[in-house]
């Protein structure tokens, strides 16, 4: 059985979106079931709902950008066969999220799936480096996000995560 840990860094997230761990866990199990992980081992992701000074801190010190981004995504390496798999991390910040819905008119709990399911797809090796990568990422988005009766968050001319 998969399983998806929820980390609260930001009390904002609770106080505001009392069930955003279920919104998250959802739309990461759903890339999951969506690549057919599951049927025969068990994977492991942490979510990590933080704020922007949290996710400043992470870009600067692993990307050498010094500001925050909505979402970081932090593959893992470990598949020792004692446990579930753990695929790794994505990280959300809450602010820059917030304002990024508010800005495209979108309610909140649709674009964090959306950031998740993006997040979630890094972490099993998915990209954007080049066009095609990205044509291939934002379908397989699209279509995961429909599956969950969210709107192509594509359409509104948003831009990519």
């Amino acid at each position: 059985m998969n399983e998806i840990g929820v980390d609260y860094r930001c009390p904002h997230w609770r106080a505001r979106y009392g069930a955003i761990a279920d919104t998250v866990t959802r739309a990461a199990l759903a890339v999951l079931a969506d690549q057919g992980m599951g049927q025969d081992e068990a994977h492991e992701i942490s979510i990590v709902l933080a704020d922007d000074a949290f996710v400043r801190d992470l870009n600067r010190q692993y990307r050498n950008i010094d500001t925050p981004t909505n979402v970081l995504s932090f593959p893992a390496d470990d598949d020792d066969g004692l446990g579930p798999c753990l695929l790794g991390d994505v990280i959300l910040a809450y602010e820059t999220v917030q304002r990024e819905a508010d800005a495209a008119g979108k309610p909140m709990l649709d674009h964090v799936s959306h950031l998740i399911i993006h997040g979630t797809l890094h972490l099993l090796g998915f990209d954007h480096e080049d066009e095609q990568e990205a044509i291939e990422m934002e379908a397989l988005e699209t279509a995961i996000l429909a599956r969950l009766g969210i709107a192509d968050p594509y359409l509104a001319g948003a831009g990519r995560p």
